[in-house]
């Protein structure tokens, strides 16, 4: 399940892609299977295992292309591993929502990053993120969970801010919303709540299936109930006048 969409986000084999808080590999491995070589950067240390793990299965199933590379490395998106200006493109998919000091983040991003180079990023969304933290206070009060709920011209100007350009954004998976309003309501750990194990069952039917009736529906539903909000910007040959 994509949450970056990369008809939006054009991306060319032999692309260096970094997958910043690559989470389960999701999008590294999309990355990964379109030619570029991909690095999936992620605090913890179980799922940079298993992300390697598939990594290396996809190698030997014949699922990348020749000349896709891809690696997958322990990190601090703080303080990236990485020299200025290593990256064609970045990607952080539902981490800056996690993480105290965005700003420094995004800095450390845009500095990896190549003049002229994409980023995609990507957060809960604004109205859907609010009803979850109403309805469950389990959801976001844990640690490493959710300390900020960000507004789309918040992200957009803090983007700005750190020199990049954006050029255009979308909102995504209404289908998730209403999940995630019942996990919220009938405990966030409860998966034995009916309501919440048929609505799972429908989700995972329309990953599996992708029938056409929903999505169309999710496409008609994101302007409104889009769990994910996303941006995309491109960091500009010169400075910027916000980064001067």
């Amino acid at each position: 399940m994509l949450t970056v969409d990369f008809t939006r986000f054009p991306l060319a084999a032999g692309d260096r892609v970094l997958d910043l808080g690559c989470g389960a590999g999701r999008h590294a491995f999309e990355c990964y299977r379109r030619g570029a070589q991909v690095v999936a950067l992620d605090q913890n240390a179980e799922e940079i295992r298993e992300v390697a793990t598939w990594f290396a299965a996809m190698k030997e199933a014949g699922e990348a292309p020749a000349g896709a590379t891809a690696t997958a490395m322990e990190g601090d998106a703080l303080n990236l591993p990485f020299p200025d200006e290593s990256f064609d493109v970045v990607i952080i998919s539902e981490v800056m929502e996690h993480i105290p000091d965005d700003k420094g983040v995004l800095a450390e991003m845009v500095r990896v990053l190549k003049p002229g180079g994409r980023i995609a990023v990507t957060v809960p969304r604004y109205g859907p993120e609010k009803i979850c933290w109403a309805l469950s206070d389990e959801y976001h009060e844990v640690e490493g969970g959710h300390i900020r709920i960000y507004k789309a011209d918040e992200l957009i100007a803090k983007m700005r801010g750190a020199g990049l350009k954006p050029y255009g954004t979308h909102h995504a998976h209404a289908l998730h919303s209403p999940y995630w309003w019942l996990k919220c309501a009938f405990g966030v750990d409860n998966d034995k709540a009916l309501p919440v194990r048929a609505y799972h069952k429908l989700l995972v039917w329309d990953i599996m299936k992708k029938p056409a009736l929903t999505r169309v529906a999710e496409q008609l539903l994101n302007p409104v109930v889009g769990k994910s909000f996303v941006a995309y910007a491109t960091k500009p040959h010169t400075p910027t006048a916000a980064a001067k």
